[in-house]
């Protein structure tokens, strides 16, 4: 089984020599790949999407456009502010209350121009994960750039009673980054039900081992002082 740098770089040169990377690359990031648009046709399929009121996605461009359809559809989003570093660590969008273009407000940078800065006592309960990946396998197994924070965001969110035990969690992906083999996995590692691809849907077995909350000893001294929120854990 390949380690999971390995699994990261073989991915984004893939993307990049296949051309299927967009500006301004795939390495070090969650790639913005060709037809990450197309993904979001697939989301009135999804019962777990029509059932959904209240979502947290990952802030990448590669999600924006499932953002933007939450938002016209009248989700309420959540996002984590870059790195945690606030003591209000997520940005709430109620598109109720925007005064900013929905399309906008999808953005990295609208998001956090329009939004509002929320604790986690704050929030309402979630009904779907969004998030980006580098690479997934059909079993569910993925992989993001390798900062850990999509972990650590589940982690804050089921500490504080926001997410049920089988909440389902969905990526969008460029079929190149949907790999064969196993993907390693530790125990704050979660996993994909459902990923979607510009050309169709795939679901995955359910998850038995999910992440229980936040796991102190993976956390490095600098990422705990760096984060405020980690002070009421």
């Amino acid at each position: 089984m390949d380690g999971k740098q390995q699994i990261r770089e073989r991915i984004w040169k893939l993307l990049e020599s296949k051309q299927a990377a967009r500006f301004p690359g795939a390495r070090g990031r969650i790639p913005n790949f060709v037809g990450s648009e197309s993904c979001a046709r697939w989301l009135d399929d999804l019962k777990e999407w029509n059932n959904a009121s209240v979502i947290k996605s990952n802030p990448d461009s590669p999600q924006r456009q499932i953002r933007y359809t939450a938002l016209k559809e009248g989700k309420i989003l959540y996002m984590a502010v870059p790195r945690l570093a606030e003591k209000k660590p997520f940005v709430e969008l109620n598109p109720k209350k925007l005064k900013g273009s929905l399309y906008e407000a999808s953005s990295i940078k609208g998001a956090f121009r329009y939004g509002r800065a929320v604790g986690l006592k704050e929030m309402k309960s979630i009904d779907l994960v969004i998030c980006g990946s580098v690479a997934v396998n059909k079993k569910g197994e993925r992989i993001g750039k390798g900062e850990g924070y999509s972990e650590l965001e589940f982690a804050l969110a089921v500490e504080a009673h926001l997410l049920k035990p089988n909440v389902p969690i969905l990526t969008s992906v460029h079929p190149l980054q949907i790999i064969r083999g196993r993907i390693p996995r530790k125990p704050h590692d979660f996993s994909i039900d459902i990923i979607l691809t510009p050309e169709r849907i795939l679901r995955c077995p359910p998850d038995k081992k999910r992440p229980h909350g936040i796991y102190r000893d993976a956390l490095s001294e600098e990422k705990r002082n760096a984060i405020p929120v980690l002070a009421n854990f």
